[in-house]
């Protein structure tokens, strides 16, 4: 594979004239759909069960995944390329690994989603359908919200989703009256007893997954393209992240004050905030519970409709790379964002077959106990994405497919190099975990 050189940097195109905070977009995408009902869960243990002291491990955290999409963000700017196009520069392996990677995980993760979507209307609503009714909806709902709709409209209904999501989430911390004195002596880096997982789960785990490698996509369909929007993605990216911290830290406060104190236990997986609906209830009335439930549902709505919407992008992008190379034996043409940034990606084949893919086969799952070998290959693919990203990056971003004045500097290296390492110790343990 050649390659990559050009920069495709026309930066007169398309340069912002007016406030770079007004373009933001794609960063509040990724906040609103890397955040899972899970994510939200494991923040809670760790605050049930250290308190605050690992709130310095969920700002570590926030630091590591700016990098990181910053990087990912970067890359389509400054070289024209999407990434599925840099991945393909570094050899066939990428695709191989990426192709079994994206069939899998999507079957996988369409059940969890559509689940982790129904279990708060269920608790909200319990005379009316049962979850697997519930989730079979949800499912529908994102296929036809992203098959007819494209990125502008979906970025506005991602705005809807952040703000419920951010506002509830704040609200029940500050009614639970945080204590902002163990809050901050929680910044100081401390490793108590056991704690060494929860410390690299929140380092590594909340807000990163397959949609860090989206952003870039997103970057593209809102029409950034060169260069010029370098400034304005860099602002964008850390909104997400920020915002990301925000959640983390609220959960955090969450766990700490209500559960911790109280010595009360939750369930693990999403089911966990349903416990945690009923703690609420307890405390605080019928009110809040009911608040939290429906952060809960944006949460996890949210983080469907944005899966549904960027993997299938990525989806598409792999197929038309592919398809297009077997035909030439060449590699693509130049400023292939553009593409992206056209809306042609949304209304291809490959995006809508993958639509459908996360969508059908999953709801038989639905009606059946996960396989167990496939919950073992799930668990080993997943365990390897974000080491496959960081890494990557690392290399596509410090070779010639890079143009120089864009290529990582000292902190960025540093940022990803750390990232990196982070991730293979979080793949290796997540690999020993597994059901063998």
């Amino acid at each position: 594979m050649a390659e990559i050189t050009d920069s495709g940097t026309d930066a007169a195109e398309s340069r912002p004239r007016k406030s770079s905070w007004r373009y933001i977009g794609p960063g509040i995408v990724v906040a609103a759909t890397g955040v899972g009902a899970g994510d939200l869960v494991a923040t809670l243990i760790a605050g049930s069960k250290f308190g605050y002291t690992l709130l310095w491990a969920a700002v570590i955290g926030c630091v590591v995944k700016i990098s990181l999409a910053e990087a990912a963000g970067r890359w389509h700017l400054a070289t024209g390329r999407t990434l599925f196009e840099g991945w393909r520069s570094l050899g066939q392996w990428t695709t191989v690994y990426f192709a079994i990677y994206v069939v899998i995980w999507g079957f996988v993760y369409g059940a969890t989603a559509m689940s982790s979507s129904a279990l708060p209307i269920v608790a909200l609503f319990p005379d009316g359908p049962g979850l697997k009714t519930w989730a079979v909806v949800f499912g529908l709902l994102g296929l036809l919200f992203v098959w007819f709709n494209r990125y502008l409209v979906f970025e506005k209904f991602m705005t809807v989703v952040i703000g419920m999501k951010f506002l509830i989430v704040v609200y029940v911390a500050i009614r639970v009256a945080p204590d902002l004195g163990a809050a901050f002596a929680g910044l100081a880096p401390v490793l108590p007893d056991g704690s060494l997982l929860y410390t690299l789960g929140l380092i590594g785990g909340v807000g990163g997954t397959i949609t860090m490698a989206a952003y870039g996509y997103w970057v593209n369909a809102k029409g950034w393209t060169n260069t010029s929007w370098m400034k304005v993605m860099r602002i964008d990216n850390r909104v997400a992240y920020l915002t990301t911290g925000v959640f983390v830290v609220a959960m955090l406060i969450i766990g700490a004050e209500l559960l911790h104190s109280s010595q009360i236990a939750l369930t693990s997986g999403d089911r966990g905030l349903i416990d945690l609906g009923v703690v609420l209830e307890e405390r605080f009335g019928v009110v809040t519970a009911k608040l939290f439930l429906i952060g809960f549902f944006a949460t996890s709505f949210g983080a469907l409709v944005g899966v549904w919407h960027g993997v299938s992008l990525m989806f598409a992008d792999f197929v038309e790379r592919f398809q297009r190379e077997r035909k030439t034996g060449e590699a693509v043409g130049e400023r292939t964002v553009d593409e992206v940034a056209s809306g042609a990606r949304e209304r291809s084949v490959p995006f809508r077959a993958y639509l459908l893919w996360l969508t059908f086969p999953p709801i038989g799952l639905l009606f059946l106990d996960q396989p167990f070998g496939l919950v073992v290959v799930y668990g080993v693919l997943g365990a390897f994405f974000m080491p496959f990203l960081a890494l990557t990056l690392l290399w596509l971003l410090n070779s010639s497919r890079t143009p120089a004045e864009w290529r990582n500097g000292i902190v960025s290296n540093v940022m990803l190099a750390a990232g990196g390492l982070l991730f293979v110790v979080l793949c290796v343990q997540q690999v020993r975990d597994l059901p063998w």
